[in-house]
């Protein structure tokens, strides 16, 4: 039962709708720079498209079919910029390409309608020198230091060529980066705050009217039904897949911008090879997907497009999409993968900015900001993004929002460490090691799981144990309560959905019956302690 709004008498530099990469990016770097920002979220962090990528740092390579090359050279760049700053939970990967005559480009292209015209005897398909010239630019458009560049893959004799059919006998391998992306949400929401910004969550906006100059922003308690009135000299709308929905029914702008929704769907199945290194697989209809090492014991497989009309409805991997990865993926792998070998679905929604493209591949993932200040209060709408350019769209739309707050601090995100990534690249090995030697009743797995979670901050966590039985209740899957008191008092979680599926990916492990009973332990322990007032 909603309770009449509360107005409150501060105002705040920036109010930021949303609580994905670019909501919590965005907090940040305005924190940093001196600006007082307010942060609401409707769910939990990152519940919506940022935990549902394919978890990679990556340039696009296949974006250099439609000539994007401003957006994979920021990307590239980006890639190394970001895992100096979160080699926690950010970390090298090897991407194998096997090639075969038949791989051919998605039909609208850009490359591939000048082929087309300048070659027309190949009728759509990818020559191997199109390909080394993809991986050539990519291995030097963003001036890598860290990252190996490219090699030729023997498949007939190498462990790479092992899981797939005889007919792959070459390949390219190359270099990007794997990122736990919900994390990478939480921490950039942990340090807005340390830098002074209040991030509120369960928390949604159902209106905002400008008045004299300043924004008022009427939001709900989505557990309590309190309803507050919050002030604020400009609004930064990152919503998301909600980014329109803000726009004409809730800020109730005049505005021709669209979004356009594309759904992309992942299954997660049993380990389909052994060795660690990830596949992309170009398909005879254009389209490419990744297979990727996960969570130790499976495989990633995604992802697709699909256009995803409402927001509001739940994004699911349909069974045609789960059918449609499993044929593709097969096409490539000696054993057949099925639906029997899919241990888990999810799927995220895209928020494209709409710029006409006739399908949902062919959309820009480039991101658009666009900055309303002709009604007074300003209102910076953010259209698309890739999770690989969070941070260098959050320091654009601070080049627009600056000038509207003389006397604001320059740049500064570049290189600075995460929560828990103070550390150097090259050390990530020696330093689990070193967290197991001090801690010997962690298991390699528990250890590996805690310092790619936590980073240095693993130890704090786990302080003076001794034993597994000093970190209190166990509740499976190397879980205990320790953790969960960490990631309540210190990472905004409030049930087990957003602690197993979000601040890990435990789910995959722990049985019904044992999440049943960490949601009751995690209820009890709120209505004990007041997490910071987060509770």
């Amino acid at each position: 039962m909603s309770s009449q709004a509360e107005t409150s008498t501060h105002v705040d530099d920036l109010f930021v709708i949303g609580g994905g990469i670019n909501g919590c990016g965005i907090a940040r770097d305005a924190a940093g720079r001196g600006l007082s920002v307010r942060l609401a979220e409707m769910n939990d962090l990152a519940s919506a498209t940022s935990s549902s990528s394919t978890k990679l740092f990556h340039g696009g390579l296949r974006y250099l079919e439609y000539f994007e090359f401003r957006l994979v050279r920021e990307s590239l760049i980006e890639r190394e910029t970001l895992l100096r700053a979160m080699p926690h939970i950010s970390w090298p990967m090897r991407f194998v390409l096997p090639y075969h005559r038949d791989m051919r480009f998605e039909s609208e292209t850009p490359t591939s309608k000048l082929l087309n015209m300048v070659m027309p005897w190949m009728k759509g398909r990818r020559p191997a020198w199109l390909i080394r010239l993809g991986l050539f630019l990519y291995d030097n458009l963003g001036g890598r230091k860290i990252l190996p560049g490219t090699r030729r893959v023997d498949l007939s004799s190498s462990p790479e060529g092992a899981p797939l059919q005889s007919k792959f006998e070459k390949a390219y391998e190359y270099s990007d980066c794997w990122v736990e992306d919900s994390r990478l949400v939480v921490l950039n929401a942990r340090d807005a705050e340390a830098r002074g910004a209040r991030i509120m969550t369960r928390t949604k906006v159902i209106s905002a009217t400008r008045a004299d100059g300043i924004w008022q922003i009427t939001t709900e308690d989505l557990e309590t039904g309190e309803q507050v009135t919050h002030r604020a000299r400009m609004i930064v709308n990152a919503g998301g897949p909600w980014v329109g929905d803000l726009i004409q029914n809730k800020v109730r702008l005049n505005s021709q911008e669209g979004v356009r929704l594309v759904r992309g769907s992942h299954i997660v199945t049993k380990r389909l090879y052994d060795h660690d290194k990830c596949y992309f697989f170009q398909g005879t209809d254009g389209r490419i997907i990744f297979a990727i090492p996960y969570e130790t014991d499976f495989t990633l497989i995604g992802t697709t497009d699909q256009e995803h009309e409402n927001p509001d409805e739940k994004p699911v991997c349909t069974e045609a999409e789960q059918d449609y990865l499993c044929n593709f993926a097969s096409q490539y792998f000696k054993r057949p993968v099925t639906r029997a070998d899919v241990v888990w679905t999810y799927s995220g929604v895209r928020p494209l900015y709409d710029d006409g493209a006739s399908s949902a591949t062919a959309a820009t993932r480039d991101y658009t900001l666009k900055l309303d200040d002709n009604g007074g209060a300003p209102i910076l709408n953010v259209f698309g993004g890739k999770i690989t350019t969070y941070r260098r769209l959050a320091e654009h739309a601070l080049e627009k929002i600056a000038p509207l707050f003389p006397g604001t601090k320059g740049a500064w995100t570049a290189g600075v460490a995460l929560p828990g990534g103070d550390f150097e690249v090259s050390a990530v090995d020696t330093m689990m090691a070193g967290l197991k030697k001090d801690f010997p009743f962690l298991g390699d797995f528990w250890a590996r799981r805690l310092f790619r979670a936590y980073g240095t901050e693993a130890r704090d966590m786990l302080g003076d144990a001794k034993q597994a039985e000093d970190l209190g209740e166990a509740f499976g899957a190397t879980l205990t309560a320790r953790e969960i008191d960490w990631l309540m008092e210190r990472e905004f979680a409030r049930s087990a959905e957003d602690v197993i599926w979000r601040r890990n990916k435990l789910g995959l492990r722990l049985d019904a019956e044992q999440v049943a009973r960490l949601d009751g332990w995690m209820k009890q322990r709120r209505a004990e302690v007041n997490f910071g007032g987060r509770t």
